[in-house]
């Protein structure tokens, strides 16, 4: 499983771990929590599913959902950093952030359709994003960017 394989990865570089959520509200944290000893590298998660949300409890810069929505690869890079230092520990920011925000479905959502999708990731010293057209119904939507959030950040673990 893919989780338990950034799991062991985080863990053995010693690095932690935060989740936001807005589209999957929850699977993701999900995904990584069903896995034994996820507490060495899991601090936790935030599901920011309504927009002001994002901008009070993430740090998402108001002025750019206000331009662009909530479904924007700008602001799945702010959710993953902003829940990388709100999810800090006696100080210390979580050293990594995932984070993902879309459009499930059924419908378009701010003109954008069902399936679009973006993953915030914030690793040390680096924030980058990954967008996907995702097929199928809410169900499938959601499901299919959770498991994409965890291959994104293996993979962008894997290029440190």
């Amino acid at each position: 499983m893919t989780a338990e394989r950034v799991l062991a990865l985080l863990g053995e570089r010693g690095l932690s771990l935060a989740v936001a959520e807005s589209l999957t509200g929850g699977l993701l944290v999900d995904a990584f929590v069903r896995v034994p000893g996820a507490s060495a590298v899991l601090r936790g998660g935030l599901v920011a599913y309504e927009t002001a949300l994002k901008s009070e409890l993430l740090d998402v810069d108001a002025g750019l959902l206000r331009a662009h929505g909530p479904v924007h690869p700008e602001v799945a890079r702010q959710m993953a950093d902003g829940v990388r230092r709100r999810l800090a520990v006696a100080g210390a920011p979580a050293d990594c952030g995932l984070a993902t925000t879309g459009v499930a479905g059924p419908g378009p959502q701010g003109g954008r359709p069902a399936g679009t999708v973006h993953v915030g990731i914030a690793l040390p010293g680096r924030l980058h994003v990954v967008s996907a057209r995702l097929g199928g119904d809410r169900a499938a939507v959601r499901t299919g960017t959770a498991r994409l959030a965890v291959e994104a950040l293996l993979d962008a673990l894997a290029q440190e």
